[in-house]
């Protein structure tokens, strides 16, 4: 005369529902990817990402600083420099806007988070590749890894707790890990883009840091249908010596989050990645959904999904309204 089982049981309160909620996130999971551009006076809004900027050297400090007082994780930088050229050089500059934006972030928190850098070349290069051209214009592997090994041990001087080669080029793992040895840092992490796929999502970090892009990156990212040499990338990382193995989109790949999750001991982070953030804030802008809710929804499927660390421009959000 009534049914067996009864789950709305457990849904019947918020306390309810609190206690027997099987995913959580806290704020300690959450990185906050900061773009950090030379030569400004103030920061400049990023259009097409409302409300995430383009910060000074000043305002990046104070942001780092709200971040560890929030209990984030971590903090992901990027640099936007002034001055480009075909090899990138100012990624290897001491004095180059990355590197001192890490220092400076070491300096403003220490310890307090960890401060990690984004190893790539296409915010420094003309051409806008994450990689050294060849004679032919195709982005040369091998040449490229040399490059980043310097990249590693430049960032890791400033100060960087964890590097992140996100270029996908071919044994970049093993050759940042054998830099960073070699120069005697062997505490600095190395967080894998392993699966970074070559995706329409990225559109408005383009304009985050100023791309000059030419052509797409499909030669060396991945193909979206692709799942299985998803997994094959995460577990040549691993095997490479990769800290942490990211997956890049997060939404449009959740399924390889738990893929993944099954076949590595490592943490498996995900980049809830520019367009995904500016989908939501867009529609919300025109009151076609709840910001907030849609904001938890979001991150707690990357969570659920088996992601162990976000990388999210909505973290530091999150943490305020968790206080």
């Amino acid at each position: 005369m009534f049914p067996a089982d009864r789950p709305r049981r457990l849904r019947a309160t918020p306390a309810m529902r609190g206690l027997v909620s099987e995913t959580r996130t806290e704020p300690s999971q959450l990185v906050l990817p900061l773009f950090v551009a030379e030569g400004l006076a103030e920061p400049r809004p990023i259009g097409s990402m409302p409300g995430v900027v383009q910060h000074t050297r000043e305002t990046a400090r104070r942001a780092i600083a709200e971040a560890a007082e929030l209990g984030l994780g971590g903090v992901m930088l990027f640099g936007v420099p002034e001055r480009k050229d075909a090899v990138g050089s100012g990624a290897l500059d001491p004095d180059g806007v990355l590197n001192v934006a890490v220092a400076d972030a070491r300096a403003e928190v220490g310890d307090a988070l960890v401060v990690m850098s984004d190893l790539c070349l296409d915010e420094f290069t003309d051409h806008g590749h994450c990689g050294v051209l060849d004679a032919e214009g195709r982005v040369d592997n091998d040449a490229t890894l040399e490059v980043y090994g310097r990249m590693a041990v430049a960032q890791a001087e400033a100060g960087a707790h964890m590097v992140g080669p996100s270029g996908m080029m071919d044994g970049q793992v093993g050759v940042v890990r054998a830099a960073l040895e070699a120069a005697g840092h062997t505490d600095v992490a190395i967080l894998a883009y392993a699966a970074k796929y070559a995706s329409a999502f990225y559109g408005p970090f383009r304009e985050a840091v100023d791309s000059s892009l030419q052509g797409d990156r499909r030669t060396y990212q991945q193909d979206p249908a692709n799942a299985r040499e998803a997994l094959r990338e995460a577990l040549l990382d691993v095997a490479e010596g990769a800290d942490v193995v990211m997956v890049k989109p997060a939404l449009g790949y959740l399924d390889l989050l738990p893929l993944i999750r099954s076949h590595v001991t490592v943490p498996v982070a995900a980049y809830n990645v520019s367009g995904e953030y500016s989908m939501v804030e867009a529609a919300a802008e025109r009151g076609w959904i709840d910001r907030d809710r849609a904001i938890d929804e979001t991150i707690t499927s990357i969570r659920r999904a088996g992601a162990d660390i976000v990388l999210t421009y909505w973290a530091a959000k999150v943490a305020r309204r968790r206080r």
